[in-house]
């Protein structure tokens, strides 16, 4: 969340910031709410004060022998009007909390201020796009002879939007994920494979409760209700939940796979369909916690990270810097790796890497401490290291050969023990 206060300095400044991001934003009834809880507080502890003072005279009076019955009365009524006060102030913190934690984060200064994602900023280009001698096929297609992934039996089990790999897609699908999660673990990213259910205040620090309600998948238990995680990125962001962190432990770079998991199916059509968007794919994921001046530096280790990866695998890729509209709630600057896929003729994140400065910290309430200083916000970070099945469908469509059948990049036959795919 943001700071209350720097919102009551400076509303009219940040309030067009993040218009540009949000153009609907409207910090005034945010403030509204802050001015009632603030009244309501000082009132509240006004009344107690009184009542303190005048159980003091209670005291005394009968220490004297004399009728405090008057007092009594008194100190009755004004414990009736504390007693509502708190009441009231408890529904004005909870709604003051709610109306805050919708405002997005402020985007930073050298994020281009659009609301359309097409002009989002391509900064770098890296390799060229495959050519083939022949007319290539998209991943289904591929799949209709190799046989690596199943969605019709998968509709019976578990609906549309599940998929499941077989006997060699299986295995690419794990050789990836190792291959991904030996990146990191040499780049300095302790590895975490974390329970794949979260508690809600994880899902509210993290910043996706209580926005985007409604897009995730709850266990239904009423004595300890649990979300399916939509991105490690939750898990590793509650680990310091309410922590300080010793200013030497920083940054802390921490790596996870989880499966995920989400509502969103992708609208139909031939550029949705397979792999491209479902409700549960792979992911690992790379989180950091760092001081305020480090978190620029970590958001470019990241990036260099994914993209040693796709350098490894040898795909074609772009990273593009998003615009304010297109970048995520909890963002302030954010850049997208894309991979270019054949048999849609365009380019798909495969990961995307953000600072999301102090905005998580704020609402998990996660500090480090100083030397000699008292606690602040750390800076939270969150990137895909990287996402599958989209990296999946790369690997097939840019490493098709003419007769159907697909090469493995080195990285991989090594760990699978084969070169060729079919």
């Amino acid at each position: 969340m943001l700071d209350i206060k720097l919102i009551r300095k400076d509303k009219e400044n940040i309030e067009a910031k993040l218009k540009k991001k949000e153009p609907s934003v409207e910090l005034g009834p945010v403030l509204e709410l802050d001015d009632h809880l603030r009244h309501t507080i000082t009132e509240s502890e006004h009344l107690k004060a009184e009542r303190n003072e005048k159980s003091k005279l209670i005291g005394e009076k009968k220490k004297k022998g004399e009728s405090a019955d008057a007092l009594m009365e008194e100190v009755r009524k004004i414990g009736e009007k504390a007693s509502a006060l708190d009441h009231k102030r408890t529904e004005l913190e909870r709604a003051f909390t709610h109306a805050l934690s919708q405002i997005p984060n402020i985007p930073m200064d050298d994020v281009r201020d659009s609301q359309d994602k097409e002009e989002n900023e391509v900064i770098k280009m890296v390799g060229e796009k495959p050519e083939f001698g022949f007319e290539p096929k998209n991943h289904l297609e591929l799949n209709d002879t190799l046989k690596l992934f199943e969605f019709q039996r998968t509709a019976k089990t578990s609906g549309s939007g599940w998929p499941a790999y077989r006997g060699n897609g299986a295995r690419l699908e794990w050789s990836l994920l190792n291959y991904m999660i030996d990146m990191q673990q040499i780049n300095g990213f302790e590895f975490w494979l974390p329970p794949i259910m979260v508690r809600p205040p994880m899902m509210f620090g993290s910043g996706q409760l209580p926005k985007f309600e409604g897009q995730f998948y709850e266990v239904s238990d009423k004595e300890d209700p649990l979300y399916l995680v939509p991105t490690a990125e939750v898990f590793l962001n509650g680990l310091h939940y309410d922590e300080i962190i010793s200013e030497e432990d920083l940054p802390i770079q921490y790596a996870a796979y989880t499966p995920c998991f989400r509502r969103e199916a992708g609208a139909a059509g031939s550029q949705e369909r397979g792999l491209i968007r479902v409700h549960q794919f792979n992911k690992v994921e790379m989180f950091c916690f760092t001081k305020p001046e480090q978190s620029e530096e970590m958001m470019e280790k990241m990036v260099t990270v994914a993209e040693e990866i796709l350098q490894g695998l040898g795909l074609h890729y772009r990273i593009t810097k998003l615009v304010t509209g297109d970048m995520a709630f909890t963002a302030a600057k954010t850049l997208d790796i894309e991979v270019w896929l054949p048999g849609q003729n365009r380019y798909y994140e495969v990961s995307s890497i953000s600072n999301c400065t102090d905005y998580q910290a704020r609402r998990s309430q996660i500090r480090y401490r100083p030397k000699g200083e008292k606690p602040e916000l750390v800076h939270t970070l969150n990137g895909s290291g990287l996402a599958t099945s989209r990296l999946m469908v790369a690997l097939l469509e840019n490493n098709q050969n003419a007769d159907g059948t697909v090469s493995i990049p080195p990285v991989l036959a090594e760990k699978l023990g084969m070169h060729v795919l079919g």
